[in-house]
Order: C-alpha cells, then sequence, then structure tokens
C-alpha cells in the first residue's frame, strides 16, 4: 500500500478565464465532484473572492463563516501556511474543499512586496502535493489577469479554459492564450489541457461559430464533450449542490461526468 501511495502523483487542474460568466467556476465544482465519483480523491480550491466555489458545496451563513474565520485561502496566503492545515470536508465522499474569502479582492496588493510572489501558493500547495494524499487539485481562478492568477498558474500542471458559446464568448480569449503562452517564461510545465465549450443554446448558432473561431488557433485542443444550456445547474446552485447530487438524471449531470471522463484520459496520456 505505501508503495502505491509512493507512486501516485497529484495533478493540480486551474480552470481559468480572463472574461467572467463562462461558466468556470460551475465547471470546475462540476468536474471535480465527477471526479469524485469515479472514485478519484479531490481537493478543490476557491481562489476567487466570489465564492461561488464555495457556495457549490456549502450554504451562504457557513460560506460567510468561512470567510471571516481563519481557515480559508486568504488567511492561510497572508499567513504562507501549509494549505494541508485549510482544508474543509464537503458533503460529499471523496471531496474536500479550501474556502475562499471575501477578502481575496485585496490579494494583488498582499502579494505585491513578498519575495519570489508568483510561487507563494505554490508553496503553500507543496506539502498536500508531495503528501499524493489527492489525485487531482483543481483551482478555480478568478476572472482576471494578473499576479494571483500567476500564482494560481504557477501552481497548477494544466489549465481548463471554458468558454461561453455566445456572441461574447470569446471576448479576451485571444489574449487568454497569450497570457498562457507568457506564462512559460515562469511555468514551463504548464499545460493548456483544452477549452471546454460551455452554455451552449442547440437553439441557437453561436456553437458552430464558436467551434469555428476556437479552430483558428493552432495546437489548441477542444474537448468533444459540450454543456449545454440546462436549468437544473441553476437549480442545484440554488441549493448549493453540485447539479449530479441535485439530480443525476439531467443532461448536465451526464455531460459533466463525460467531460471528466475525457479529463482523466488526457492525464493518463500525458503521463
Amino acid at each position: 500500500m505505501a508503495g502505491k501511495k509512493a507512486d501516485k502523483k497529484t495533478k493540480t487542474i486551474a480552470f481559468a478565464n480572463n472574461k467572467g460568466g463562462s461558466g468556470k467556476t460551475t465547471t470546475c465544482a462540476n468536474v471535480g465532484y465527477s471526479l469524485s465519483c469515479l472514485g478519484r480523491k479531490v481537493l478543490l480550491i476557491d481562489g476567487d473572492m466570489q465564492m461561488n466555489l464555495t457556495l457549490s458545496f456549502f450554504g451562504e451563513d457557513e460560506v460567510l463563516d468561512f470567510s471571516a474565520g481563519e481557515k480559508n485561502l486568504y488567511a492561510a496566503i497572508r499567513a504562507e501556511g501549509d494549505l494541508a492545515d485549510y482544508v474543509l470536508r464537503t458533503p460529499y465522499e471523496n471531496l474536500d474543499l479550501i474556502p475562499s474569502s471575501l477578502l481575496m479582492s485585496s490579494i494583488e496588493y498582499e502579494l505585491f512586496s513578498r519575495q519570489d510572489r508568483e510561487r507563494i501558493l505554490g508553496k503553500a500547495l507543496s506539502n498536500l502535493k508531495n503528501s499524493a494524499e489527492y489525485d487531482y487539485i483543481l483551482i478555480d481562478a478568478p476572472p482576471t489577469l494578473g499576479g494571483w492568477v500567476m500564482n494560481i498558474l504557477c501552481a497548477s500542471d494544466y489549465c481548463i479554459l471554458p468558454v461561453e458559446a455566445s456572441p461574447w464568448g470569446l471576448f479576451g480569449v485571444a489574449n487568454m492564450f497569450d497570457f498562457l503562452e507568457d506564462m512559460k517564461e515562469l511555468a514551463p510545465e504548464l499545460t493548456l489541457m483544452g477549452v471546454v465549450i460551455t452554455k451552449l443554446d442547440a437553439r441557437k448558432n453561436y456553437g458552430r461559430q464558436t467551434l469555428e473561431a476556437l479552430r483558428q488557433f493552432e495546437e489548441v485542443n477542444i474537448f468533444d464533450t459540450v454543456i449545454r444550456v440546462d436549468s437544473e445547474i441553476e437549480w442545484a446552485q440554488d441549493n448549493s449542490r453540485p447539479v449530479q447530487a441535485y439530480k443525476k438524471s439531467a443532461r448536465s449531470a451526464g455531460e459533466y461526468m463525460e467531460l471528466a471522463k475525457e479529463v482523466e484520459r488526457y492525464v493518463r496520456r500525458s503521463r
């Protein structure tokens, strides 16, 4: 058993897009839950001051308590603490979470004067990654491009970029690709795992247009699984639950599971 654990390697995946409303947090939450249903041990990290990833698993009162307390990501970064000390159990087997805080709004300022400031999150994560307690660590990044997102990407092995199938969905995607290209200097091992198209409305042409536009970017992997518009996602969010836990028969529940399986296949191929 000890030998098996020694061979295991934790993979860290950032979910990032500099445009809000891309379905980034929803994708992170539901892929994480799907991976846990596949028997993988998953840690979610809420890197956004909006705390929507945390709200995906806990009620509003609990989330506000996490924000005001000392067991959240902001407190960990300020203290340069070991993130293993800030992990909370979710109501679901194999799925843990490090919550965010409303105070994360000042994180760029907090990092400004720190030495080696782009690697503070990576250092805080090092013990957790080396312990191989988790198969996957998934990090929800805020919809910005700056020092904190650099931190998240420097701490990650892969990045997944959700893109909304809408007229505005592609706005800024080229900037995101340029940002990831520039990140190679700081994080040469970071790989863009792929782009996942979200919020597809089959009644409209935007899905095809989005796909055609993305194909103009050479060597960018586009996931086969597409996440379509589904009202069950909003109902699940309103109940602070992943959509699969809220309604397993929902169309989007199956789509997120298929996406999680694609993620697994990609990771296996890249080993």
